[in-house]
């Protein structure tokens, strides 16, 4: 009982469903579970649930599941690492690896090796990083003698340009542009609003969706003569962006027509309720903002890349093109080194192009 209730709390409290998949949500589910009961019969109701710990007892169990609840602040890296786990320990049960004394470098480097044929660098190396970390924690519980995936080497990733698909300017303006704010009987478009909003503060303030999803409708207040936001960044830090004027205009036309310029502990970004086109009280989810990216963006004939990072490439691109330092760059995007806001710069690619354009035969 006691496991069954421990569990229960832990899960209300740390797995948020909103920043979850469907996937994630079942394997805590599966693992919740087994802390109480026949630990071995459970397992074989709950194939999910890694048989290696199972069959260490309930303070193995318990000891993993406090791995994700107690030394991981961040909801979006509780998730990846959960997954990363489940996985590796999959992969275990497959080659018929069942007990946790049987896990030891050759096995972690082995299926490091596997993974790095199928999925991309820094994947790896979030992977063996979430096995680093749990191991350790086992360790320091004295589940384990010692981590075996200490000595394993990932993947080496050096990378000078960012992957993340950028707008032109005129692209951004014409997605911008081309969401309806008004519906065909002249009412305001709630949706339109909030999405013209949304995106608009991505390009604008150079802001992490994460970030933005955060934000309360009192996150948006004014300072002096102008309007700022304060964004809810990675380790609990606050960064406070001077609102662009264009930004601000979208943004109080999206509050004056929701209505919620009073609720001031509410959700800013509200989910949409139904075909209805009304707003719920609940706030959006990043699988909510991406859907609305890739929805928007198709609207506005853009290509079937483009993600909620590209608001924030194409921002930095577009601010450094005009005249803007790198330094102020790496300031309004919360970068903790320049080397990072680098890699949105891509006025360099244009470069390449201009100078391949001089081969002539």
């Amino acid at each position: 009982m006691y496991f069954k209730n421990y569990t229960r709390i832990v899960a209300a409290n740390f797995f948020s469903r909103s920043t979850m998949d469907d996937f994630t949500v079942g394997r805590l589910a599966s693992h919740a579970s087994s802390f109480s009961g026949a630990l071995v019969e459970l397992q074989k109701l709950h194939p999910s649930v890694p048989l290696a710990l199972a069959l260490e007892g309930e303070n193995a169990q318990r000891r993993f599941l406090e791995f994700f609840a107690v030394t991981i602040r961040n909801p979006n890296t509780r998730a990846a690492y959960l997954r990363a786990t489940t996985e590796f320990f999959d992969w275990c049960e497959k080659r018929g690896v069942t007990e946790l004394a049987r896990v030891e470098p050759m096995l972690v480097a082995a299926f490091i090796e596997e993974q790095t044929r199928r999925k991309s660098a820094p994947s790896v190396k979030q992977q063996l990083a979430a096995l680093r970390k749990l191991f350790d924690w086992l360790v320091i519980g004295q589940i384990l003698p010692g981590n075996p995936a200490t000595s394993v080497r990932g993947p080496t990733h050096h990378v000078s340009v960012g992957k993340t698909p950028v707008m032109e300017k005129e692209e951004a303006r014409r997605l911008l542009e081309t969401i309806p704010i008004y519906k065909e009987d002249g009412t305001p478009d709630l949706l339109g609003l909030r999405d013209r909003a949304l995106l608009g503060l991505m390009v604008y303030s150079f802001a992490r969706i994460s970030a933005l999803l955060q934000m309360r409708v009192e996150d948006y207040a004014p300072r002096g003569k102008r309007f700022w936001i304060t964004l809810h960044e990675k380790g609990g830090k606050f960064h406070r962006v001077p609102v662009h004027h264009l930004a601000e205009e979208y943004l109080d036309a999206y509050l004056l027509a929701a209505g919620i310029a009073d609720e001031r502990k509410s959700p800013l970004w509200r989910s949409g309720r139904g075909r209805a086109g009304t707003l719920s009280a609940s706030g959006l989810s990043r699988g909510d903002a991406f859907r609305i990216v890739r929805r928007r963006a198709q609207a506005a004939g853009l290509g079937p890349g483009l993600g909620c990072h590209s608001f924030r490439a194409t921002g930095i691109t577009a601010y450094l093109q005009n005249g803007g330092t790198l330094e102020n760059a790496q300031e309004i995007a919360a970068h903790a080194s320049p080397q990072t806001t680098r890699l949105y710069d891509r006025r360099r690619e244009e470069i390449r192009l201009e100078e391949i354009e001089r081969i002539r035969l």
